[in-house]
């Protein structure tokens, strides 16, 4: 990769490089909704640049930066929207001096920190995969046989489960602890309260560009064209709900109350220079699910925890994308291939991404291995699942060479049940 440079001041580890560049939508005391793109600690206002013929040879819509939110630039379709980031890539670097030199500078990069971040896209549906061969097989432990963790069709075909698009919610929104009924091993008949193991869950989730009609199917060879970028998802989970509830239709009120995302959308070009190949498949998928090249990612993931009242947080997971069993192009290819069709801004999440060792598995309910194995958090205190108060952060980045592209950060704080 060519090596880039930019006249804009970007703090040492920025996720947000001149390589980077991911779209958002923001507003704050001043500014309605709108569209940006985040570069070191600011936010292109794209609105302005509009405003100013920065993008008029590219014809695009009156006001379509002007959005509450990136639904309608995304159907725009990749060709546009890769040129737009293409141009202010552009505009930013060191001797482009069009924007550096511009009056309107001032006006087009807004303080991030000043910057209020909303959700980035209308979900119309959301689906979660469980598509963690480390992730399914330490489940699979714990709750069945561990000779046979991993249930027949798990190596066939990427399992999922529809879940509900109005409870996702972005970073910084706090959740209170949701209620629901659990049944113990050793207790008689269920019983109805607040959760007692919150988890969260580290994921990455994509979110498509494109729709399909009903009845129509995408194969692994075209399903890029059809994902437009990635968040960080952190899918909140009542551990002891969801396994009273679960059968025989899968995950309901342990699952449906809340799941937090990062604001910034990464896009697939952005990521393109981490590709990696993904872990051998054993047995030969079938046809539609085979597929060419590499769709796999090489991006750190990281979860910490910060208790109330601590200064810092502590991390307690550290795991990979590229360890994921079934890709994006295959998870896609099922999704649709009985001919359901998907729209623009639907989210579709990774499931739980562990590794193979035990700091890097993706979830308390590993970490703490159903609660019998304690985490030690720095500030001396342990944990087998979340707590009131309790803040949990998500981070993730890819590192090459130089070359940084991260995510930022997706965090929310749990307080108590109402």
């Amino acid at each position: 990769m060519s090596e880039l440079k930019t006249w804009v001041e970007i703090p040492k580890n920025s996720d947000f490089t001149i390589y980077n560049l991911p779209f958002g939508v923001f507003k704050n005391k001043r500014l309605s909704p709108r569209i940006g793109i985040a570069i070191g600690d600011k936010i292109v206002d794209l609105s302005v640049l509009d405003q100013e013929g920065f993008f008029s040879d590219l014809f695009l819509p009156e006001g379509i930066f002007l959005q509450d939110s990136l639904n309608e630039l995304i159907a725009l379709g990749k060709n546009q929207t890769r040129k737009i980031r293409e141009r202010v890539q552009d505009l930013l670097l060191t001797d482009n001096e069009k924007l550096r030199d511009h009056s309107i500078r001032g006006k087009v990069m807004v303080n991030r920190k000043e910057a209020e971040m909303l959700l980035p896209v209308k979900i119309g549906d959301y689906t979660d995969f469980y598509s963690s061969m480390e992730h399914a097989t330490n489940v699979g432990k714990m709750f069945r046989d561990p000779e046979n963790a991993l249930l027949p069709n798990w190596k066939h075909l990427p399992v999922g489960y529809h879940g509900r698009a109005s409870s996702i919610i972005p970073s910084g929104v706090n959740i209170h602890r949701p209620k629901g009924q659990f049944k113990d091993p050793d207790m008689e008949s269920p019983s109805f309260g607040p959760s007692r193991r919150m988890d969260f869950e580290l994921e990455l989730a994509f979110i498509t560009g494109k729709p399909t009609k009903l009845g129509d199917s995408v194969s692994t060879a075209e399903a890029e064209d059809y994902i437009f970028g990635f968040v960080l998802f952190n899918d909140w989970s009542a551990r002891d709900i969801q396994a009273w509830e679960y059968v025989p239709l899968g995950p309901f009120l342990g699952k449906n109350f809340a799941s937090s995302i990062s604001p910034w959308v990464v896009t697939l070009e952005a990521l393109d220079y981490f590709r990696v190949e993904g872990p051998k498949q054993d047995p030969e998928v079938l046809p539609y699910l085979q597929c060419e090249g590499a769709h796999s990612f090489d991006i750190n993931l990281e979860a910490y925890i910060q208790p109330e009242g601590a200064k810092q947080a502590s991390r307690v997971c550290r795991s990979n994308f590229k360890y994921m069993y079934w890709n994006i192009a295959q998870q896609l290819a099922h999704h649709t291939v009985n001919g359901c069709n998907i729209n623009v801004g639907d989210m579709m999440a990774s499931g739980t991404i562990s590794g193979p060792t035990e700091d890097s598995f993706g979830s308390m309910l590993e970490l703490s291995w159903k609660g019998s194995k304690p985490v030690k958090l720095e500030t001396g205190e342990e944990r087998k699942f979340i707590e009131d108060g309790d803040t949990v952060i998500m981070k993730g980045y890819a590192e090459k060479d130089g070359v940084r592209v991260g995510f930022g950060e997706v965090r929310s704080k749990l307080l108590p049940a109402k």
